[in-house]
């Protein structure tokens, strides 16, 4: 008799940790979906703010109207930064990238030109926006020219569109194997008592009561995995953090509040609905139903 109870626990034990295990790995998984579809407009945008646009001046251009540019620039609602490079910083930086000294070589000639190197806000990161923005830069007397790569361009907002699209189709497709998965983990565990389920029904025990037990220790088996689920997860969020700082992902209190809280509550709910429909099935079979 001690034998087969110590059994019976073990085999509980391991249907209760199988469920937790279950309810981790899917709500780990599902969240760090969740965090990139939630910063999946963030980490596009810091992209496009990478994409660099170049002022160049002609040799006649006076000092005061460069800086004058670069301070107009700084203040325009399309400019994330702007920064005013002379032909000599422009020259050392290129030597530095080089490796060798292109100066030299031309008996101390520097052909380059000064310059404005211009971040732009991610918004007017799009192929008018930023075409609009050279060429009124371009009209202006002093200045030589204006370059930035268009392809990259072009190709880079192509690629955030295709990949925002089929994160979602993805995510989609991910929630529904979520549901399956936990509900499959807690309908085997249902299943292993569903004689106990039909013995209480047989004493007069209402469904209600009969139900509540399992929900309850459903309700509760779903918040560990949960919690274990968060707490990788948060792991996830900080190493992230820390591969890129700019995106500030630690200071978006909004967007943790709702992965993380979005992680618990499903994990709850699909355990609590979980239950309350094995339990439901097996309430409403017949006692020679429960032995297919």
């Amino acid at each position: 008799m001690a034998s087969h109870e110590r059994y019976q626990k073990r085999r509980l034990f391991s249907s209760y940790f199988w469920v937790v295990i279950s309810v981790f790995l899917v709500l780990f998984l599902l969240g760090i979906m969740g965090f990139f579809l939630l910063n999946s407009q963030q980490i596009a945008d810091h992209f496009r703010e990478q994409v660099p646009m170049s002022i160049y001046f002609k040799d006649t251009a006076k000092e005061v109207e460069m800086r004058q540019l670069e301070k107009t620039l700084q203040m325009a609602d399309y400019t994330k930064s702007a920064i005013y490079v002379p032909a000599e910083e422009g020259a050392k930086k290129l030597v530095e990238d080089l490796g060798e000294d292109f100066i030299a070589n031309l008996d101390g000639f520097n052909p380059l030109p000064n310059s404005i190197d211009v971040r732009l806000n991610a918004n007017f990161v799009t192929d008018g926006e930023i075409e609009q923005i050279a060429q009124d830069l371009a009209a202006k007397d002093y200045v030589q020219e204006v370059q930035y790569d268009k392809p990259l361009v072009s190709l880079l907002n192509e690629n955030v569109k295709r990949i925002t699209f089929w994160m979602l189709v993805i995510a989609g497709i991910f929630v529904l194997i979520s549901f399956l998965l936990i509900n499959s983990s807690i309908r085997l565990s249902v299943y292993a008592k569903r004689f106990t389920i039909k013995t209480m029904q047989m004493v007069g025990a209402t469904k209600g009561f009969i139900r509540k037990p399992f929900i309850w220790t459903s309700v509760k088996l779903g918040l560990i995995g949960a919690i274990l689920a968060l707490i990788a997860l948060a792991g996830v969020v900080y190493w992230m953090n820390g591969l890129i700082p700019e995106l500030e992902i630690l200071k978006n209190y909004e967007m943790l509040a709702i992965l993380f809280v979005g992680v618990l509550v499903f994990g709850v709910l699909i355990s609590l609905l979980s239950t309350f429909f094995a339990t439901t099935r097996y309430l409403n079979l017949r006692t020679d139903e429960l032995y297919y």
